[in-house]
């Protein structure tokens, strides 16, 4: 019944513009909220508690960030059988991000292009937001720079962001791989990735002292990195005392969607045809740390069978984001049964 009912309000959806769809995606799921009606999409979500980085997830399976920038809509979106919800992309101050029109569906493909360029409310709202909520699942927070900070003054934002988001957040995700803010990628690398892992660790241990909690701080990497880069920013990451590793964000490849209309539109592609791009990154990492660092994989994951390689390549948990677009809550009950399958044979 979930699964018909999702295909009927995506079929209008996909009727109308990528972008006004998602915002009316999103207030359509937090009304049927609050009349109580979220049921009538939620997945099965099977008990499968995970214990990752020190938290305790009701299951591995999590939302990316990007669907809920502003944490308008957690409540909703925790209620559809999630373990876990991302938040972000936030910066210090609200921004609008890019021109519009700067989100595509590639619907032959099962895949979306976004040049959408951190547009967010800024921090304070979101802290307000989350300090709001009701659902008890783990929130991650993903973290980034405004447009307007110099690049070798990104730190500065986000120590702006960590600090503020602290008291509110389960997890705190650094995001230097988004194609979508200019210079952002070369955060990723060598002495200044080094600098900036090390001055938020520090950071870090200082908002333990202060607030009495240790909050993970993990790193989320691209899907466009050599092996050579992949292993050193997984020494970095090491070395600094970061938590874990998202793989990965959004590629600027257009492999796999070259006879799209949508082929020449700049910004990262998602969904289905970045899956083995971003799967061999994850699995590179998970044989450069021998599976200590917990890696969360996302990229691509459209069905079981996706779920199963990502964990097979090494992941720990794992979060969607244009598979659930495409696919719904199903897909939260696609991944649990791939994990449960995937421990129960090991």
């Amino acid at each position: 019944m979930s699964s018909l009912l999702f295909r009927f309000f995506r079929f209008l959806l996909f009727l109308l513009p990528a972008e006004l769809s998602h915002d009316l995606g999103l207030k359509g799921l937090r009304l049927l909220h609050q009349l109580g009606l979220s049921g009538l999409l939620k997945a099965a979500a099977p008990a499968c508690g995970v214990t990752c980085f020190g938290l305790q997830f009701a299951n591995p399976v999590g939302l990316a960030a990007g669907l809920d920038k502003n944490a308008d809509y957690v409540d909703a979106l925790g209620a559809l059988g999630f373990g876990f919800i991302e938040v972000g992309t936030v910066t210090p101050l609200p921004q609008p991000g890019n021109p519009k029109p700067r989100l595509f569906r590639l619907q032959q493909e099962r895949a979306i292009i976004n040049r959408m360029g951190f547009n967010n409310k800024g921090v304070a709202h979101l802290v307000a937001r989350l300090r709001e909520r009701s659902y008890r699942g783990i929130v991650g927070v993903n973290i980034g720079k405004n447009l307007t900070t110099k690049v070798e003054n990104a730190v500065d934002d986000y120590l702006i962001c960590l600090r503020e988001v602290y008291q509110v957040a389960d997890y705190v995700v650094v995001n230097l791989s988004s194609p979508n803010t200019p210079g952002l990628r070369s955060l990723q690398f060598g002495e200044q990735l080094e600098r900036l892992l090390a001055t938020l660790v520090q950071e870090r241990t200082r908002l333990v002292a202060e607030h009495g909690r240790k909050v993970p701080l993990l790193l989320k990497i691209a899907p466009d990195l050599s092996e050579a880069e992949t292993a050193s920013i997984s020494a970095s990451v090491i070395a600094e005392g970061f938590d874990g590793i998202i793989a990965t964000n959004t590629t600027i490849s257009r492999e796999g969607v070259e006879n799209s209309p949508f082929a020449a539109e700049g910004g990262g592609l998602s969904g289905a045809p970045v899956f083995l791009s971003s799967t061999a990154v994850l699995k590179k990492l998970s044989g450069l740390n021998d599976n200590n660092l917990p890696l969360i994989g996302v990229g691509g994951i459209m069905e079981e069978n996706d779920a199963r390689q990502k964990l097979e390549a090494g992941a720990s948990l794992l979060q969607v984001y244009s598979g659930f677009i495409y696919r719904g809550p199903a897909l939260i009950d696609d991944c649990i049964k791939a994990y449960r399958t995937r421990h129960t044979d090991v």
